[in-house]
């Protein structure tokens, strides 16, 4: 990709967001530089993983060993800068299956970076701490399985 296609498809996800900001939950805007929806909300879940990444990396450097309060400020801050591109986000990644692998990873990321998840663990599981952690995060327990250690953390008396 060119420097030209970088601008472009930045600017691009820059005017999506602007006119999402009114519906999140509603119809994506065309932009005539992504092909498809399902390309679209791929960049929009890039950039975001990008924005947490780096707020992880800052929150992680910064903690007293809390890894887990360290990762609820991250992703906390993260979404406060970028409360646009959350809520598209939540409202249209279910939409595509083709985020999965992307989405993913991200939850095994937030589960590996609280300390949730020990090296033996399978993806799958630390996939579900991850989503169990994320649920908390987005202020939806029922979310969350009732015997996740996640929510026990979090939620004592559950």
């Amino acid at each position: 990709m060119s420097w030209n296609d970088h601008d472009r498809r930045r600017d691009a996800i820059d005017a999506v967001l602007r006119r999402a900001k009114r519906d999140p939950a509603g119809p994506l805007p065309r932009t005539g530089v992504f092909t498809s929806d399902r390309e679209l909300v791929l960049a929009l879940q890039y950039k975001w993983s990008l924005i947490l990444g780096g707020h992880l990396r800052v929150r992680l450097c910064e903690t007293d060993g809390d890894e887990l309060d360290a990762v609820t400020r991250a992703w906390r801050a993260a979404s406060a800068a970028q409360p646009t591109l959350r809520a598209v986000l939540d409202a249209h990644l279910d939409r595509f299956p083709e985020t999965a692998p992307m989405r993913e990873a991200e939850l095994r990321m937030l589960a590996q970076a609280a300390g949730l998840a020990e090296a033996g663990d399978s993806a799958e599981q630390v996939t579900k701490v991850g989503l169990a952690l994320e649920s908390l995060l987005l202020g939806a327990p029922a979310k969350a399985h009732a015997g996740c250690a996640v929510r026990r953390l979090v939620l004592p008396n559950a």
